[in-house]
């Protein structure tokens, strides 16, 4: 039974690792990147790309990790997909669009949406979806940066924690948006930021 109990810990706090990542990666789009686009060797008319994630954390008790998946559509969509571990299932999902972003917890049954400009406060200067599309597709070079850390998204109580992408493909997929239950809660993103932090 203790086993468990740690076992469940650990998780949640994977979990609350993976809300937190999620919340900050828009920041992505405001990051510098030392690369140049002239170098890509991707065809000029790819619009698709796909790759799998996975986020590493480490606590006092081991060090937890989580998989998911990363699909983007050139100039239309974003979306980040986690699944707990064991039970294999969507625990957390972020789609990021030019316009607005949606952040879905599912655990929690509760969601943030908000465009561009009411977040303008909160994001980076740079933090537009071109800018984080290009991160993505010079990620998929054979020498970009594929590793990203919990210090370099700016969350210093996850400084070692990363995300890393892999497995990049340009096949065409279909990606609709997302519609949100009405079983789960809209709240503002100051509002889940402070659940995370209390949590």
């Amino acid at each position: 039974m203790h086993v468990i109990q740690i076992k469940a810990k650990q998780l949640f706090s994977l979990y609350k690792s993976i809300l937190l990542l999620l919340l900050c990666a828009v920041c992505l789009a405001g990051c510098k990147t030392s690369r140049k686009a002239e170098t890509s060797t991707l065809p000029k008319e790819t619009r698709y790309l796909s790759s799998k994630v996975r986020l590493t954390v480490p606590t006092k008790d081991a060090v937890l990790t989580v998989n998911g998946t990363m699909k983007l559509i050139s100039g239309n969509r974003m979306q980040l997909s986690f699944q707990m571990p064991i039970i294999r299932t969507e625990v957390a999902r972020m789609e990021v669009t030019p316009d607005d972003i949606l952040l879905i917890d599912r655990m929690g049954k509760r969601y943030v949406q908000a465009t561009r400009e009411e977040l303008k406060d909160v994001l980076p200067k740079k933090a537009d979806f071109a800018h984080l599309e290009k991160i993505l597709f010079e990620a998929a070079e054979p020498d970009g940066k594929k590793v990203l850390t919990g210090k370099e998204l700016g969350i210093p109580s996850l400084e070692k924690g990363k995300i890393e992408l892999s497995a990049f493909s340009n096949t065409p997929f279909s990606l609709t948006p997302t519609d949100v239950s009405s079983k789960y809660a809209k709240v503002e993103l100051n509002e889940m930021l402070e659940m995370l932090m209390g949590l």
